[in-house]
């Protein structure tokens, strides 16, 4: 007996030995090449990017994985223990893994041999962490072992508190959401803090099959599974009977998120967009949990927006019907003909309907879900057809002269009617409309065309086109700052200029080929004479205008040709309104941005635009008593400002007698400039108060003519106008400020000569200290061609700007 049981002794030594080698051999053998656990510690998920308008509303987030990270800290109690119950109800007294969950799978996942059904899991938070993280989703022993050491060893090298974080932040939720807080944003539009004990116990229910329980697709397998998670909590002691009863008897109803948290810019979002992956990279933008804080005023993004569509749908019904966007056969099947047309981008909120029956004073229409309406003859009189370059055909009599019966035609629901409808038709005139603090380059609002989904093509910034008329302010400045004064005298009559050998002479001319002889120099502004214009750059000489263009940044490099002077180089809306805001700041530099500031995901600053040294801003205390903190302006100055102030003046002018006089019911102190370029290609209005510059450009993206008699002045100021008259509503109205060192003298502005205390026409004409004594100035006059003047070809005989 005692040899047996020496016997047995040693078997069972050399099997637990055994059995204990073979455990270090499979720890060996799996464990060789284990992912690096330690570098959980120092682990950075993928936090989506929010961009942010002026006011704090979220402008656009960016994201390869939906996730806002949130410190383990400040996740309420609820929303943790309700996962705990769910996932891993021994968490805080297991050390990676649980030995009575493997073996209770292990049982289930033998009874279910051969009946084809995925394996059952017994994995602990901190498996799914090591998972998750460092390894991949396969289905196999191997996996699930290396899960096991890597559990192990996460729970050796981090805290439970830091792995609950890591987990509660990674795990998938569905929808594209990954993590809690995300989560719960977009289930219920909330934050953490204001979840119910349901809305926290549906989440927990989601990590084992996101997608299979989603309230939208599967409410009733989401309400199981959730009642499923509230049974868990109930078991587990973190809600009573009647608190779990209660949630049982919820709905799950999803929220969409408050649209008055949303600003929408599409425009904008994308310049930002292009600038933060042109900065940071595409990781830091997708994966960096950035936050942008943007210069977007919502207030003037809305105005702008209003007041470009309708100024492209006011141009584009001047010009006539184009037609029916498609046509289907008419009958009893015309609903599943209608459903059957390509989807129509940037349509909202206008519809997609189809003619069904013609009367003399109304045409019959059908939607697509089967809902019918009439358009009134009198919602579609404008409709004439568009004849060749931009002419109307006759006058409508009656619906069928614009419509036919199988026509599919865009509508719009007339206000206060139910079943009545208006003809539209998506304007094919582009145009874009943006406004910047002139003070600072802050650009306020921007909207780059019709629709960011039909075209992302944004003519604010990437359009170049000819400047015409609204180039010529840089013209007269450059004369200022010569010598020239507002009411220096220039000859409007015939000039003829050699363009070089074999090209023959180049005669450009005046809007209304009318000639007003010799005027003042503001006449040329308030009129836009191109006669003027050409005489003045090649008195001061046009090397002078091109350092002017260049200095101001509305070209890069531009040859010093006459036909320069009327615009005809190449710019963008952004470079020429910046341009005009270094007018009415008095002559100062500014960059314009979009963004004001970047903090990373820590919060930490990494980009202000705003770069002034302030000390003792940032002071912890400050009271009244202290001096305020002395800010150093930084801006170079590109000149001076009693000259800035000459030509804002004269533009004022342009307004309140020239080709910008419609502003003048506003009643607000305005000033600006109107450019067309030849056979009104292309059509601009820039103009500014004391405090806010706005352009607006306006044109077909292939250039070709907006039509006959169409101006900046009848295209692009009506938008400057509408977007002015709503953002300056029951504001204060403040006078263009005047700089040290100008003389405000008493002049008539079409002679130029002091004016008498009776001429109900007299102005205050600004004037530069010395040259207030002789108003009128000498004559620039270069007969009938400029001696030595070579001007460039242009695309027409006229030039490059006309009005």
């Amino acid at each position: 007996m005692r040899k047996l049981l020496t016997a047995l002794f040693i078997l069972l030594v050399l099997a637990i030995v055994g059995g204990a080698g073979a455990v270090a051999l499979a720890i060996w053998h799996f464990g060789r090449g284990l992912p690096d656990h330690q570098q959980l510690a120092k682990y950075q998920p993928a936090i989506l990017t929010r961009v942010h308008a002026g006011d704090g509303r979220i402008l656009a987030e960016f994201a390869t994985e939906r996730r806002l990270y949130v410190p383990i800290e400040v996740i309420p109690k609820l929303v943790i223990e309700a996962f705990l119950s769910a996932e891993d109800k021994n968490f805080y007294s297991h050390h990676g893994i649980s030995f009575p969950d493997i073996v209770r799978a292990a049982l289930t996942n033998l009874a279910q041999l051969g009946q084809n059904r995925r394996p059952v899991g017994a994995s602990t938070i901190t498996q799914q962490v090591a998972k998750n993280f460092l390894l991949t989703n396969e289905v196999s022993i191997e996996r699930k072992v290396r899960e096991a050491l890597l559990a192990m060893r996460i729970e050796e090298a981090l805290s439970k508190e830091q792995i609950l974080e890591l987990y509660m932040n990674e795990i998938y939720l569905g929808a594209s959401a990954y993590g809690v807080a995300a989560a719960a944003l977009y289930y219920f539009d909330k934050s953490l803090d204001d979840l119910t004990i349901a809305e926290a116990a549906f989440l927990a229910a989601l990590p084992k099959a996101p997608n299979n329980y989603n309230p939208a697709r599967y409410p009733e397998a989401a309400k199981a599974r959730r009642d499923w998670a509230l049974g868990r909590m109930l078991e587990d002691g973190i809600i009573s009977a009647a608190e779990a009863e209660a949630a049982r008897n919820t709905p799950i109803t999803l929220r969409v998120r408050d649209e008055s948290v949303l600003v929408r810019a599409d425009y904008f979002a994308e310049e930002v967009r292009r600038e933060i992956l042109a900065r940071y990279g595409e990781n830091q933008l997708y994966r960096g949990g950035l936050s942008v804080r943007t210069t977007l005023d919502p207030r003037l993004q809305a105005a702008a927006d209003r007041a470009l569509r309708s100024g492209l749908i006011a141009y584009d019904r001047r010009h006539g019907y184009r037609g029916a966007l498609g046509q289907i056969e008419p009958g009893p099947a015309w609903r599943e003909r209608l459903n059957a047309m390509p989807r129509v981008p940037a349509l909202a909120p206008w519809e997609i309907a189809t003619v069904l029956a013609l009367t003399p004073n109304v045409a019959d229409i059908g939607f697509a879900n089967g809902a019918k309406g009439s358009i009134p003859f009198e919602a579609m009189r404008w409709a004439r057809k568009t004849l060749e370059d931009q002419k109307l055909g006759p006058p409508l009599r009656q619906p069928a002269d614009a419509l036919a019966v199988g026509d599919i035609v865009v509508v719009e629901r007339i206000e206060g009617k139910s079943d009545e409808y208006a003809l539209r038709q998506i304007p094919a005139i582009g145009g874009a409309v943006v406004s910047l603090d002139p003070h600072t380059g802050r650009v306020l609002a921007m909207t780059g065309g019709w629709s960011f989904e039909a075209s992302q093509f944004n003519r604010v910034t990437q359009a170049q086109r000819q400047p015409g008329s609204a180039f010529k302010p840089f013209v007269y400045l450059a004369g200022l700052n010569s010598g020239f004064t507002p009411t220096s005298i220039i000859l409007d009559g015939p000039v003829a200029l050699e363009q070089g050998v074999g090209l023959g002479l180049w005669k450009p001319k005046n809007y209304g080929r009318d000639f007003l002889g010799p005027v003042p120099m503001r006449v040329g502004i308030e009129q836009s004479r191109n006669l003027m214009t050409v005489r003045l750059a090649d008195s001061i000489g046009m090397e002078k205008v091109v350092d002017y263009a260049r200095r101001f940044g509305i070209v890069d490099s531009m040859p010093p040709h006459l036909s320069m002077a009327l615009g005809a180089g190449e710019t963008t809306l952004l470079k020429l309104t910046a341009a005009y805001a270094m007018l009415v700041n008095g002559g100062l530099k500014i960059t314009p941005t979009w963004i004001d500031r970047v903090q990373d995901r820590t919060g930490r600053t990494i980009f202000k635009h705003d770069r002034r040294p302030c000390e003792g801003c940032s002071d912890a205390q400050w009271s009244p008593g202290l001096p305020a903190p002395q800010i150093p302006d930084l801006r170079e100055r590109v000149v001076d400002a009693p000259t800035a102030y000459q030509m804002v003046s004269m533009m004022q002018g342009a307004v309140e007698r020239g080709t910008a006089r419609r502003l003048v019911e506003l009643r607000r102190p305005l000033a600006g400039k109107t450019g067309t370029t030849n056979d009104s290609h292309d059509t601009w209005f820039i103009g500014f108060t004391p405090d806010l510059v706005a352009g607006v450009f306006m044109g077909f993206d292939t250039p070709r003519t907006l039509g006959e008699r169409e101006t900046g002045s009848s295209v692009a100021l009506p938008v400057f106008r509408d977007f002015m008259a709503e953002v300056l509503e029951n504001r204060a109205s403040t006078p263009f400020r005047i700089p040290p060192g100008i003389r405000l003298v008493r002049v008539n502005p079409t002679s130029g000569e002091f004016a008498r205390a009776s001429d109900p026409k007299a102005i205050w004409e600004a004037f530069k200290p010395g040259s207030e004594n002789s108003p009128r100035g000498p004559l620039v006059d270069g007969g009938p061609g400029v001696a030595g003047a070579v001007a460039t070809p242009v695309p027409a005989s006229e030039g490059g700007g006309l009005y």
